[in-house]
């Protein structure tokens, strides 16, 4: 094994924790730790190569003498080179673990936030906040469905239209993939070779199938329902009428997954990570949806007014929603650390961010503005692969989700808990506190109240308010 050191590199190691006679001997034990962190044997001398470089750039300063500050400023510099990607990124990060976790004795390296760095992730080209960058092409769509290429490339016309037609109404993004996915499958079910084949029965028969062959819920079949009739609508242009009948799947009503506030309580102190923890504090403190928070930009947190603007929300909708007073020290905090951040993305010749609806050829230098960027932005840039742009995107939403779920089964709450569960509790304890159903409407964003009624179960209480027979009888 070879290693790019020069012959008096023992001077890096020399009086660390980890004594060793020469520079093999460190990389030898440095290979012994990196197994206990799963790190295959081919894969050993890439991490090696990793930690090397970062010896060697620190310029004779030792091991031992490096602080939390000197790692952070290492990786904020990794993470600004558009041409490292997300695994490689990880891959850092990792080999500089094992050097300090393992191979130096220090007390921060235990306590420094790896995962927070780990937890780094770039948005895939198909994602929803960025997809909307690309132009209408069948060659596009058949990259977002690789294995039915052919298909798309066969009906390129009929799914580049029912694209346009989706974007012309300015449906979400999450749609327009839904839609195309459910057109992919309908196609596939009814295996016409020309769209003008396609009749009003075929929707009655795919959409049987999926429930009695694919046992699929109520609410996916009426997705797919919504997909074909809005196809035949706008891109066909058939009629539909009541000859469409099949068998609907019932729905059963379901109430919300709603945590006590003991509950809530004990799963944000649980939540380690203070990025994540600061995010789940804003879901349930402002009753926010997860991309509302993961989209938050600096310019919609009103701190005078105590308040969030929501931009854009479900139905195109603006809506305003409380700021906790408990986040706000904590938020001020974290935005003042970005701008720092983005202060020296800019000087490296970055420091742009996606801004939607053409507003950055519309606002020629809003891009680089801090006030438009991502609150809960990216530990690293990233390239765009469509236009080439070096981008510093929002935190990827798994990375929140991840984070709360491990919380709540630390904490050994039994629901079935999600980000959505602290809008679900912020709603219902708002009733319990006796906030009006207008004003719970208006913070939730619902176009219609009897949404928001869904939560108006709290009002009655009837398993809290009526005493079992069986308590009765125990006490006669």
């Amino acid at each position: 094994m070879v290693f790019d050191l020069t012959s008096n590199a023992n001077k890096y190691f020399k009086d660390d924790v980890v004594m060793v006679d020469s520079v093999a001997q460190f990389w030898d034990k440095y290979t012994d730790k990196s197994k206990l962190y799963g790190i295959a044997e081919c894969d050993i001398q890439r991490f090696i190569e990793h930690a090397n470089q970062f010896i060697r750039l620190a310029d004779g300063k030792r091991l031992s003498a490096h602080c939390a500050q000197d790692i952070e400023g290492y990786l904020a510099d990794k993470g600004r080179e558009s041409s490292i990607s997300h695994s490689v990124f990880c891959d850092v990060v990792l080999s500089l673990r094992v050097l300090f976790v393992e191979m130096v004795v220090l007390d921060w390296p235990h306590s420094f936030p790896w995962q927070q760095w780990f937890d780094t992730r770039d948005l895939e080209p198909s994602h929803s906040t960025i997809a909307r960058d690309s132009a209408v092409s069948s060659m596009q769509l058949a990259n977002m469905h690789p294995d039915n290429a052919a298909l798309i490339n066969q009906f390129s016309a009929v799914f580049e239209k029912l694209v346009l037609e989706i974007r012309v109404r300015q449906y979400s993004i999450r749609t327009e993939h839904a839609y195309t996915k459910w057109l992919i499958r309908f196609l596939r079910f009814t295996k016409v070779t020309s769209y003008d084949q396609c009749v009003l029965a075929d929707i009655s028969s795919f959409l049987e199938y999926l429930v009695a062959v694919r046992n699929v819920s109520p609410s996916t079949q009426s997705q797919a329902l919504n997909a074909l009739v809005f196809f035949y609508r706008h891109v066909l242009g058939i009629t539909i009428d009541d000859s469409i009948s099949f068998a609907r799947s019932t729905k059963p009503k379901k109430l919300p997954v709603v945590l006590s506030k003991n509950q809530i309580s004990r799963l944000i102190l649980a939540i380690e990570n203070p990025l994540h923890n600061l995010m789940a504090s804003l879901l349930y403190g402002s009753g926010m949806r997860l991309m509302e928070v993961i989209r938050l930009r600096v310019l919609d947190v009103d701190f005078d007014y105590h308040q969030i603007n929501v931009r854009n929300a479900k139905g195109k909708k603006d809506r305003v929603v409380p700021l906790p007073e408990t986040v706000r020290k904590s938020l001020l905090t974290w935005i003042a650390d970005r701008e720092a951040v983005h202060v020296q993305d800019v000087a490296a010749g970055y420091g742009e961010v996606y801004l939607p609806y053409a507003l950055a050829r519309k606002y020629k230098n809003a891009a680089k503005e801090f006030r438009w960027q991502y609150v809960f932005s990216s530990q690293k840039v990233s390239t765009d692969p469509r236009s080439g742009k070096v981008r510093r995107h929002h935190v990827h939403e798994t990375v929140l989700q991840k984070s709360i779920k491990k919380a709540a089964d630390k904490m050994n709450i039994n629901k079935k808990v999600s980000c959505h569960s602290l809008r679900h509790s912020f709603a219902t304890h708002l009733f319990e506190n006796g906030v009006d159903i207008r004003t719970v409407q208006e913070l939730l964003g619902h176009a219609d109240i009897s949404t928001t009624m869904i939560y108006t179960h709290v009002l009655n209480k009837p398993g809290m308010t009526t005493i079992s027979p069986l308590d009765t009888l125990l006490n006669d």
